[in-house]
């Protein structure tokens, strides 16, 4: 009997740690710590309110708990709380919603730049849609100059241009009588032993 009690209070002694509970200070509040469970002795330290606490062992009014650094005492159990207390949620919350705050400026900056770029493309494709516009009608305008240019090069595809032949027959007349002249020349000095004689 006496080894089942002994394995049993082994065996709880195991899981209370494991089954260990968290706490915390309450509101406004500043709780020691004390190394006894008589709380006669000066604190160890004292706790502010909101200090999340791992209780290990309750007694009658006392708690037997571990600090986040490790530091292990009794605090009075009257002042813990099994939820946060308010001030810490609300520091929290404030926290939450600052970073909240945060996301939705750059949010609205995002959606800024965006609108921004959006008309900025926009009067692109305006400027780009006049330009086309503008190029399409210079493209029509030269395609009608060219039916015009090749309906024109029909016309005359068999004749000779007036001007050339015009050209032409200047060239003649005047090569014909400068031609004309030098014969003459020849023939007179021919006759005349290589004298001109005009």
């Amino acid at each position: 009997m006496l080894l089942r009690l002994t394995l049993a209070a082994a065996l709880c002694a195991c899981a209370a740690p494991a089954l260990a509970e968290t706490a915390y200070v309450t509101d406004s509040l500043r709780l020691g710590l004390y190394r006894s469970d008589d709380t006669s002795e000066k604190p160890i330290v004292n706790l502010v309110s909101g200090t999340p606490l791992e209780v290990l062992d309750r007694s009658t009014g006392y708690a037997h708990v571990r600090t986040p650094d490790g530091e292990e005492g009794w605090v009075k159990a009257a002042y813990l709380v099994d939820d946060k207390p308010a001030q810490l949620r609300v520091a929290e919350l404030e926290a939450e919603l600052a970073g909240l705050r945060g996301e939705v400026d750059r949010v609205r900056n995002t959606h800024s730049n965006a609108e921004e770029e959006l008309t900025r493309l926009g009067k692109q494709v305006a400027v780009s849609s006049e330009s086309n516009g503008a190029m399409q009608d210079t493209v029509g305008r030269l395609q009608h100059e060219n039916e015009a240019y090749e309906v024109r090069l029909e016309t005359y595809r068999g004749s000779v241009p007036l001007p050339w032949v015009g050209g032409a027959l200047f060239v003649a007349i005047v090569g014909g009588f400068v031609g004309g002249l030098w014969w003459l020349d020849a023939l007179i000095r021919r006759r005349h032993g290589g004298f001109r004689i005009y």
